[in-house]
């Protein structure tokens, strides 16, 4: 078997790879978590890189900075990258809308309170920012000693403080999630005997749950900007049923359905504008759970925990943000239901009317139908009166000739009914080949009944 295995295996490089399958088998390892050993304090910021310059600009910045510390900077398709910087780490990563720059490096700032930074940090005066700032965090991760909880979150602000017994009770987490001075949150985290692979999990997934509150509640502004518009909307459908109710005739059904086709166009570029926005919103605050059930909190007496803090804190945004997406959802089925109403009844208007015009051309065919048929006998009555005229001067041409000695008078009374019935019967003629040219035109059209028994 082993023999067979060590032959086969040689050949699995011959195979052609799918073009996916390694994109697909590197997500798992995308975002590592590395090994960590404290004393050490991470700067950690989030940019808005969703438009295609500030995307172009975060790129640039990343190769600037591997440049400058002679390391090689990331492929064009990478997402994540990490390099060694001022005697720490400078972790960078991409994500769909936004990217994190994290710098960690050794430090104890009990010393200062907390409140002085260590010398190289990378995010100083020559630090191009790609983008609009949304995310700034400071972590301290020192080991707990004698000073107690006290001490150590004196700079919190009490009224928000939020503290937790974490990875089954050997680290403390400390915030107060509100930016310092410096526009930064503190996170304070308490080594109580975590191994190094512990600490860099326990530390990405802090890093990473203040991220992604602060990218979930980005929806609220929008909700905040959406609902007096879905507001508005709302107040005109209503304005508009009303009037369906009491309005009759084409004209007001035109114009009815004329104003929902504004509204639904509104609803719809509203939609479109905050669909994403909202979207994300929501797939950000999945994230934050999964990040707060992975640290294992456990309470400490006298503080909420960050979940019991953020439930109470994110959960009516996120409950505003699902609310104001399925008024949208339901304005919009109404709004469809209501101008289908309307087409109903502005179709039906133009069936009556279409009725009614149907009704007026066949009444109009049949007077010229009549008119016609009173010119035919008025024609047929004046060509037999200029032909007789004809007949007449022929008959008083032979009286004057000495053809015959018959009064011409009496010769054209004779004519008359002979002359009328030959011009009837040229009339008819000429209808009835009029009807078989159309019958050759038209098929489907009427035509002559056929006579001829035999056929």
């Amino acid at each position: 078997m082993t023999s067979l295995q060590s032959q086969a295996t040689p050949g699995l490089a011959r195979l052609e790879p799918h073009a996916l399958r390694g994109l697909v088998m590197g997500e798992v390892h995308a975002r590592p978590f590395r090994l960590i050993d404290g004393p050490r304090l991470f700067l950690h910021l989030g940019f808005d890189v969703s438009s295609k310059a500030s995307s172009d600009r975060d790129r640039k910045l990343i190769e600037a900075l591997c440049h400058a510390q002679g390391a090689t900077p990331p492929g064009p398709e990478a997402r994540h990258h990490v390099i060694a910087f001022s005697g720490g780490t400078l972790k960078w990563e991409r994500f769909a809308e936004f990217a994190t720059y994290s710098w960690d490096t050794v430090f104890d700032g009990r010393a200062s309170g907390y409140s002085l930074l260590p010398p190289g940090q990378p995010f100083g005066t020559h630090f191009n920012q790609p983008g609009p700032l949304v995310v700034a965090v400071r972590l301290d991760f020192v080991p707990d000693d004698s000073r107690g909880l006290q001490t150590e979150t004196a700079g919190f602000d009490a009224t928000s403080l939020c503290v937790a017994e974490v990875v089954d009770g050997r680290a403390i987490a400390a915030t107060d999630f509100r930016a310092d001075g410096d526009g930064k949150v503190r996170i304070l985290v308490l080594d109580r005997g975590l191994a190094p692979n512990q600490a860099g999990a326990l530390l990405q997934r802090l890093l990473e749950l203040e991220t992604y509150r602060i990218f979930a509640l980005m929806g609220l502004p929008e909700a905040y900007r959406v609902a007096p518009n879905i507001r508005r909307i709302e107040t005109e459908l209503t304005d508009i049923t009303a009037e369906i109710r009491a309005t009759e005739g084409l004209e007001a059904n035109r114009r009815l359905l004329g104003r929902l086709s504004r509204l639904t166009a509104d609803l719809e570029a509203e939609d479109a504008a905050s669909s994403y926005r909202f979207g994300a919103s929501r797939a950000y605050e999945r994230i934050v759970t999964g990040r707060l059930q992975a640290i294992n909190e456990k309470p400490v007496a006298g503080f909420p925990t960050w979940s019991s803090f953020l439930s109470r804190r994110m959960d009516p945004a996120m409950r505003t943000i699902e609310t104001l997406q399925e008024r949208q959802g339901n304005l919009s089925r109404k709004l469809a239901r209501a101008a289908q109403l309307l087409r109903t009844r502005v179709d039906i208007d133009v069936e009556q009317q279409n009725r009614e015009l149907l009704s007026s051309m066949n009444q109009r065919a049949k007077l010229q139908l009549r008119l016609q048929q009173t010119v035919e006998g008025l024609s047929i009555a004046a060509v037999s009166y200029y032909v007789i005229g004809l007949f007449g001067y022929l008959f008083k041409a032979g009286k004057e000739a000495h053809l015959y000695p018959i009064d011409p008078s009496i010769l054209t009374g004779i004519a008359v009914p002979i002359v009328v019935f030959g011009i009837a019967l040229i009339v008819r003629n000429i209808r009835k080949h009029h009807a078989e040219t159309d019958a050759k035109i038209d098929p489907e059209g009427p035509s002559e009944p056929d006579t001829n028994p035999k056929s």
